[in-house]
């Protein structure tokens, strides 16, 4: 954490907490991931939540756990962030899917959802249901979830059904009844229902990578790179989506995605991918053949890869290098 200087705390009390907050620091940043939909959005509520909790050592009575304090705090930043800012979508939150052909065009007004790496996000110490609660809820398809819900209403359910605060707890922090409380709740489940995510809050399953589905992602790779359509085809579900914000434009079926990966996307040829993880999913740096150094590799998309069953489900190109490789610990470019 950021060093602060403030006279209101002693520094032996602040060197005492200082590991403590900073203990907290990964799944503060889910927290605020969830509520914003942006890693960079949320690294900074998280800084400014661990500067407050800084400042306000010597006033933490210890009525509450410290975990608590913190999830207070930082909600509250979040709630002041989020004030009146439209919210995030993805392109398919926005619009039918387009044809492979169709132009591409970037909508300048829309605030996109970013991934996140899992590293920033999923706590060391959680214990199997609770990581698998944690993985499932910062999804793509949940995160954009969320976002169509007000804020006091987003973090009502975030804490109820993701971080299990009692009623009376999110009632005492938002300042309104447990009546109020549960209408919002139940308000909000009906809300993800109709994006078929609720389920993912109350009784997340345990997404673990078995033999099959590593199986699949290595001949992904592998047919990615060789650029060999057959094997993609054969690797994707009849329905399989893809997009590539800041673009509006969304395909859905195989077919579309494979028009376009040998029309508008035939640059990709010759790709590299570096693996990593986001969102709770597998993911790659995808990197193109440079178009200035003969046999280098240049930054392209952070790819995430959505899988159900023995087959991918849905893939979305992050095309914002600059910001997300950084982020990712990806290299700036691959060397011949």
């Amino acid at each position: 954490m950021c060093a602060v200087t403030d006279t209101t705390a002693t520094d032996e009390t602040a060197a005492a907490f200082e590991p403590e907050l900073e203990r907290h620091r990964a799944e503060l940043t889910g927290h605020c991931y969830r509520m914003l939909g942006s890693a960079f959005e949320a690294e900074d509520a998280v800084q400014e939540t661990l500067v407050r909790a800084w400042r306000g050592i010597d006033r933490f009575e210890g009525r509450a756990a410290l975990r608590t304090w913190l999830y207070r705090i930082a909600t509250n930043v979040c709630l002041d962030m989020l004030g009146s800012r439209q919210r995030r979508a993805r392109p398919m939150d926005l619009a039918g899917p387009s044809a492979a052909d169709s132009p591409l065009s970037q909508l300048p007004e829309v605030t996109w959802i970013e991934p996140v790496p899992d590293g920033r996000v999923l706590s060391a110490d959680a214990d199997p249901a609770e990581r698998a609660v944690e993985r499932e809820t910062i999804r793509l398809a949940f995160v954009a979830a969320l976002q169509l819900l007000p804020p006091k209403q987003r973090a009502v359910l975030i804490l109820r059904d993701v971080v299990r605060w009692q009623a009376t707890e999110v009632a005492e922090l938002l300042g309104t009844s447990d009546a109020s409380v549960n209408s919002a709740l139940q308000r909000a489940r009906s809300t993800l229902a109709t994006r078929d995510v609720a389920a993912t809050v109350a009784d997340a399953p345990a997404h673990t990578m078995d033999d099959t589905q590593r199986d699949l992602l290595e001949r992904y790779v592998d047919a990615f790179e060789r650029y060999d359509m057959d094997a993609l085809t054969s690797l994707l579900h009849q329905d399989a989506m893809q997009s590539m914000p800041p673009y509006e434009q969304w395909l859905q079926g195989r077919s579309e995605m494979v028009q376009f990966w040998v029309g508008p996307g035939a640059g990709c040829r010759g790709s590299r991918l570096v693996p990593v993880r986001a969102n709770g999913r597998p993911a790659f740096g995808q990197y193109r053949p440079s178009t200035v150094r003969p046999g280098g590799h240049d930054p392209w998309s952070l790819q995430v890869v959505e899988i159900r069953d023995d087959r991918v489900q849905e893939l979305t190109f992050f095309l914002d290098t600059a910001r997300l490789f950084p982020l990712f610990g990806l290299p700036p470019r691959l060397d011949p």
